[in-house]
């Protein structure tokens, strides 16, 4: 049995390869149960958590468990720690134990970025990211691989970390403008694509701000009473999730509509399986807006952890 670390995977995975195999294995037949995430403590304030996620498919059976403890910062750790265990799908042999927070960091913007190539308007040109944490310079290379921007435009609560990360994008890609800003009505007009990526547990922006053909890409939020936009956004989209069962146990974005009585599960139009078989370009016009929101699957580490694996024993990283 293998054991992969952070640097083999950060060596192994490239955006396109990562998209692509993403695609592949949603397309096909696979069984992915209902994840179990456990709150560790009782109070509301506390957030803390701990998650079992499994799924197989017909070649590797895999299993996902994290701990989430948001407070971590505060006392110098990182807020998620995870590792994917694979075995053998025809013997149920122990293949590999995989680093699944770096997995996790690239499956979530390979999985918004598989989203959006299906989704975004084909002329998107500005790029507005909500967020400066660890995830967002992965969801920036991620979108960068499926659109041609020329503008990318970050909006934090945290200044210093926004101008870090501009700064490493302005070294990594000269040819694209990247900007910071505040949530505002010009701003999120201007957009072609937003990605919300945050710990928020209010809307970032009105959803009455939005341009016709945005698409919206929403991945930060996973309480239940808790969102990263508001109704108005809801209601002016066509609706995709990764998982239907995950998202409508978990994600205030849509819960919170449904309980106000504006909006119902069978308006969501499709899961991300159900775009991967069909794979190609679901945007019936060019003025309507897309969202889609994604709570995590067991399926996307699975494939991301299989694709390491075998670029691992190709000698590739």
């Amino acid at each position: 049995m293998k054991v992969i670390n952070q640097e083999q995977v950060q060596q192994a995975l490239t955006f396109p390869t990562l998209i692509a195999a993403l695609q592949r294995g949603f397309a096909t037949e696979h069984v992915m149960p209902r994840r179990s995430v456990f709150a560790l403590d009782t109070q509301t304030t506390n957030h803390d958590a701990f998650a079992v996620l499994p799924a197989w498919n017909e070649s590797v059976i895999g299993v996902k468990a994290f701990t989430y403890f948001p407070d971590n910062d505060a006392q110098g750790k990182a807020s998620l720690y995870s590792k994917i265990m694979l075995f053998g799908r025809k013997h149920g042999e122990p293949l590999a134990l995989v680093d699944g927070t770096q997995v996790t960091l690239w499956r979530t913007a390979a999985v918004s970025a598989l989203a959006a190539s299906y989704l975004a308007r084909e002329d998107a040109r500005h790029l507005v990211v909500f967020g400066a944490g660890n995830l967002a310079p992965y969801m920036i290379r991620a979108h960068l691989a499926v659109r041609n921007y020329d503008k990318v435009t970050l909006v934090a609560r945290n200044s210093d970390k926004a101008a870090t990360l501009r700064a490493m994008l302005v070294q990594a890609f000269p040819e694209i403008v990247f900007e910071l800003d505040q949530s505002h009505a010009a701003l999120i007009t201007s957009a072609d694509v937003i990605c919300t990526a945050t710990g928020s547990h209010t809307p970032l922006f009105d959803g009455r701000w939005l341009s016709p053909g945005t698409h919206i890409d929403v991945i930060g939020n996973h309480h239940k009473e808790a969102r990263e936009v508001d109704t108005a956004t809801i209601l002016a989209s066509r609706i995709f999730v990764d998982s239907k069962t995950n998202v409508l146990n978990e994600a205030g974005e849509l819960l919170i509509p449904i309980s106000e009585g504006v909006f119902s599960a069978d308006q969501v139009e499709g899961e991300l399986a159900d775009m991967a078989r069909k794979n190609h370009y679901l945007r019936s016009h060019s003025s309507e807006i897309t969202l889609f929101k994604s709570v995590g699957t067991a399926l996307s580490d699975l494939l991301a952890a299989k694709l390491v694996l075998e670029q691992v024993e190709c000698g590739n990283s």
